[in-house]
């Protein structure tokens, strides 16, 4: 099976040049015209002409500024479009402080692999002990902390991670609710940790 070949348009530029090879060329054979074939009017050719980009002046104001970029959602974002996995009377309790603190964590001073244990250990005997609502204190961050390492210098490691911690395995079976705690109880360096009922 023969496959026709593919033809495309010949550009305006094309038009031109074979237009001077024609003025220019001897015939072969005197006597026989020339017969010139053109494929497509240069002004129907395929291809688009690229928009022109509008010249930058040096001193001139972006239009529209640049996007930050966040490692994270911003967490107060995060817990005010947390839906309640508990009754609405008791979980507005909850975010209020109404409700009784039973146990309390406080993470200050610990690093992210003496931090980890410690939330799982304190979860755990919690829930086997019958206790609904925990406090747990990770601190707002030292701004002024590993101002040198890039990769550890986020304000507030512990803030952001305690929360993730507690919606992975194991915890996330015993978690019910978790949301940030009042200004009383350490407003945002804090969580309310409220569990499930034992089976």
């Amino acid at each position: 099976m023969i496959r026709k070949r593919k033809t495309r348009s010949l550009t305006e530029g094309e038009h031109s040049l074979w237009a001077r090879v024609i003025e220019t060329a001897e015939p072969i054979r005197p006597g026989i015209s020339t017969l010139v074939q053109t494929l497509d009017p240069p002004e129907h050719r395929p291809y688009p002409t690229p928009a022109r980009l509008r010249p930058f002046q040096i001193g001139e104001t972006a239009k529209k500024p640049a996007p930050s970029h966040h490692l994270r959602p911003d967490l107060d974002e995060q817990f005010a479009k947390v839906s309640p996995n508990m009754d609405k009377r008791n979980f507005d309790r909850l975010k209020k402080g109404k409700l009784k603190v039973d146990g309390k964590l406080d993470l200050h001073g610990m690093n992210l692999s003496q931090a980890h244990p410690a939330l799982n250990r304190f979860v755990r005997e919690s829930h086997s002990s019958g206790k609904r609502l925990l406090l747990v204190i990770t601190g707002k961050g030292n701004s002024s902390r590993n101002h040198d390492d890039h990769m550890s210098g986020r304000r507030g490691v512990l803030k952001h991670q305690v929360p993730q911690w507690l919606t992975m395995a194991p915890l996330a079976p015993m978690v019910l609710q978790v949301t940030q705690a009042t200004q009383k109880h350490g407003g945002t360096g804090a969580y309310y940790v409220y569990l499930r009922r034992q089976r």
